[in-house]
């Protein structure tokens, strides 16, 4: 569709080539592709929300509020009992999905472009060019790791409004150590920049939250999900812990009433059930090493990795052809687009045995 848009409609030259962003949806596989949280909401946590939804469905006439200050509230208290910070909810920022916050911090500061580090988070460059926001991209190490000293070289050569960097890495599942974030966020703000820790994974991590280093690095923004950890993907919550400032520019260029009250105060019962919702959270870690663990076992190369995915490669045969073979077994799981790399999410302990099963007839 992207080559064939016809000439009464006048997309923009740069989104012309562009097509629609998205993994591939087919519901009767072991969908082992998102990365999402295999297990449901518990019975407890759907029976608050539903509580709460009459007096939300009441005042569906009026607008949300505007600036979510309950959710953020909770999610500064979140933030603060997992990091033993002080943030409170001027310091958050919320939106529909991690990538809302991404795109509001390209239109607010993205005004002399953007720095990535690949492979990492597609979305990130998709967002820059939909935005207007020139997009940089340099190389991660052979082995997906970060230099740290050519990392910073390239912030002052280049002098980015916004540098992105994501630990865990997606999609390779690799990590960055606080110091070293820590060293970015200094060049960055050497540039005047930003440095942007996008998180998404974090909970999934023994490594440290990058918020800890906000007090001494105010242009270090870190940017968080509810999709994964909580099992709240389809509620669509993401939010941005930072400096004050940071959340004012934010604000500026967020659209008015984005954040639905049904959203919102979903989102508040789940952040009040967050020990609940994360019960899992240690078992899919655990299952990450078993797996991890066993396709090692089968001969196949395996990047470390601390989120709830990993990403392996030896396989025999082509990533499209093992990709296809193990749909054709009932398991979906993604081919990033890395020459022979498959990405693969971890899901319960019973999918977790049928992708191993179905790969064992591909180990070198």
């Amino acid at each position: 569709m992207a080559n064939n848009w016809p000439e009464w409609l006048p997309i923009r030259s740069e989104l012309s080539e562009l097509t629609p962003y998205g993994a591939p949806q087919m519901p009767d596989l072991v969908a082992l592709n998102t990365n999402e949280n295999p297990f449901e909401l518990p019975k407890e946590v759907v029976d608050e929300i539903l509580a709460e939804l009459p007096k939300v469905l009441s005042n569906l006439n009026r607008y949300p509020d505007r600036d979510a200050i309950l959710l953020r509230e909770k999610l500064a208290g979140y933030i603060n009992s997992q990091s033993g910070t002080s943030f409170n909810s001027e310091n958050i920022w919320a939106a529909n999905g991690s990538n809302e916050i991404l795109q509001t911090l390209m239109l607010a500061c993205g005004g002399r472009g953007a720095l990535g580090f690949v492979p990492s988070y597609s979305v990130h460059p998709l967002i820059a060019k939909v935005t207007g926001v020139n997009w940089n991209a340099a190389s991660r190490a052979s082995d997906f790791t970060l230099d740290i000293s050519l990392a910073i070289n390239e912030i002052h050569k280049i002098k980015p409004g916004l540098t992105f960097i994501t630990t865990p890495n997606n999609p390779t599942g690799t990590i960055l150590k606080l110091g070293e974030i820590a060293e970015l966020a200094k060049a960055a703000s050497e540039v005047n920049g930003l440095l942007v820790v996008d998180e998404a994974y974090a909970e999934f991590s023994t490594q440290s939250s990058a918020v800890t280093l906000i007090s001494k690095y105010p242009n270090l923004v870190v940017v968080r999900t509810m999709s994964k950890a909580f099992a709240f993907a389809g509620a669509r919550v993401g939010y941005l812990i930072g400096d004050l400032k940071v959340v004012a520019a934010c604000l500026v260029a967020r659209l008015p009433y984005h954040l639905s009250s049904l959203t919102q105060a979903s989102a508040q019962v789940a952040l009040s059930k967050a020990d609940l919702l994360q019960a899992e959270v240690k078992l899919l870690i655990s299952e990450r090493e078993r797996v991890c663990a066993e396709l090692i076992g089968y001969g196949f190369n395996v990047v470390p990795s601390q989120a709830n995915f990993m990403m392996f490669s030896r396989f025999t045969g082509s990533a499209g052809k093992v990709w296809q073979d193990l749909v054709d077994h009932g398991i979906l799981i993604r081919d990033i687009g890395i020459p022979g790399y498959l990405r693969v999410t971890i899901g319960t302990p019973k999918e977790n045995d049928q992708f191993l099963a179905a790969i064992a007839s591909h180990k070198p």
